[in-house]
C-alpha cells in the first residue's frame, strides 16, 4: 500500500473517530454529502475539463426522487438512494447528450440553461411540494440496521463516501482516466491519437452525475427533506466555490473545500458572536447573515493568493520542499 492510500486510510479513521470525540454526527454527515457533491463535479472539471454551471440539477434531481421513494412508494433505504442516483444519472446523461456538442463557455451556459428549466419543473410538480419542499422524509433502516439512530447513520453514510470516493480515485487512476486527463490538457491530441473524445465526455459527464445524485439522496436520508435549494443555481455555484477552495484536480481538494465551505455556513454565527464579545465591536454579532459576503471573500483571496487551492498549493509546497532537499 503506498503512502497515498495510507494517507486516505487515516483519514477516514480520523473522520469515523470524529462522533467519539463530541462532533455532531448530523454536521459531519452534511460535510460529506457536500464533500461527495464537490467530489463529484471535481471529476467532471477538474480531471476532464469540463466547468458545469449546472450540476445543481442532478444534487436536486436524487434529493427528490429519493424523498419521494422513500415516503410515498417506501422502499428501503439502499434501493432509494439508487433509484435517486440512478435518476440523476439519467438526467446526466440527456443534458451530456445535448451539451458535449460545445466546449467551453458555450457548454457552461447549456448546462446552466437546462439546469434553470429542471427547477422550474420542480417548482411546479406535485410530488416535490412547490415551496414548501418534500418534508418527514423517513429513514428506515440500511440492510437491518436502523437509520433512526443518527450514530448509526452516520456510519452508513461515511461507509457510502468511502465507496464512492474509491470509485473516484479507480476511475481517476485508470486508464480511462487517463484519457480524460489528456482530453483536458489537449483534446485535439487526443483526438489525433483515435479516441472519441465525445464518448469518453458524455460517460465522465454521467458518471460525475450520477454520483453527484448519490449525494443528494444521501442528504435527503440524513436531513429527512428535500427543497429547492438543492437545484437552484446557487447550489451549482456553491460547489464551484468548494472545489476551486479546496483544489481542483485533487482528490482530497474538494473535501477540504465542503468542509471550509459547510463550516463557515453553519459555524460563522458563532465565530461572529465571539469576535464582538472579544473586540467589542457590534457588528461581528451580524456576520451570521452575511455568509455570503465571507464566502466571497475567501473565494477573492484563494483566487489572488492560492491559485491551486488550499490542498493544491499544499502540495507544491510539499514538492518544492524535495526538490530542495
Amino acid at each position: 500500500m503506498n503512502k497515498k492510500l495510507l494517507g486516505y486510510v487515516a483519514l477516514f479513521i480520523a473522520i469515523a473517530l470524529l462522533p467519539a470525540l463530541g462532533v455532531y454526527p448530523i454536521f459531519v454527515m452534511k460535510v460529506l454529502c457536500y464533500a461527495l457533491f464537490a467530489c463529484a463535479f471535481n471529476l467532471l472539471v477538474g480531471f476532464t475539463g469540463l466547468l458545469s454551471f449546472g450540476h445543481a440539477a442532478f444534487l436536486g434531481t436524487a434529493a427528490y426522487v429519493t424523498g419521494h421513494a422513500l415516503k410515498v412508494w417506501a422502499l428501503p433505504a439502499p434501493l432509494g438512494l439508487a433509484v435517486g442516483a440512478g435518476a440523476a444519472a439519467a438526467v446526466g446523461l440527456v443534458f451530456g447528450l445535448l451539451a458535449i456538442r460545445r466546449s467551453g463557455i458555450y457548454f457552461s451556459m447549456i448546462t446552466l440553461a437546462l439546469s434553470q428549466m429542471l427547477y422550474f419543473v420542480f417548482l411546479q410538480a406535485p410530488f416535490t411540494g412547490g415551496e414548501d419542499g418534500l418534508q418527514s422524509v423517513p429513514r428506515g433502516s440500511f440492510f437491518g440496521l436502523d437509520l433512526g439512530n443518527d450514530l448509526t447513520l452516520f456510519y452508513v453514510v461515511l461507509g457510502i463516501f468511502i465507496a464512492a470516493f474509491w470509485l473516484i480515485y479507480r476511475i481517476v487512476h485508470s486508464p480511462f482516466g487517463q484519457v480524460l486527463t489528456s482530453i483536458r490538457e489537449n483534446e485535439a491530441r487526443a483526438t489525433s491519437l483515435g479516441y472519441d473524445t465525445g464518448h469518453f465526455k458524455l460517460l465522465a459527464f454521467v458518471l460525475s452525475a450520477g454520483l453527484a445524485g448519490l449525494a443528494g439522496a444521501t442528504k435527503t436520508l440524513v436531513l429527512g427533506f428535500a427543497t429547492l435549494t438543492d437545484a437552484i443555481w446557487t447550489t451549482s455555484g456553491l460547489v464551484i466555490l468548494m472545489t476551486l477552495v479546496g483544489g481542483m484536480g485533487t482528490l482530497v481538494g474538494p473535501m477540504v473545500g465542503a468542509l471550509v465551505i459547510i463550516a463557515l455556513e453553519n459555524k460563522i454565527g458563532d465565530f461572529g458572536k465571539l469576535l464582538a464579545d472579544t473586540t467589542g465591536v457590534a457588528w461581528f454579532n451580524g456576520l451570521g447573515e452575511s455568509v455570503s459576503l465571507v464566502t466571497g471573500l475567501i473565494f477573492i483571496v484563494c483566487v489572488l493568493a492560492f491559485r491551486r487551492g488550499l490542498v493544491g498549493e499544499a502540495m507544491a509546497l510539499l514538492e518544492k520542499r524535495r526538490a530542495s532537499s
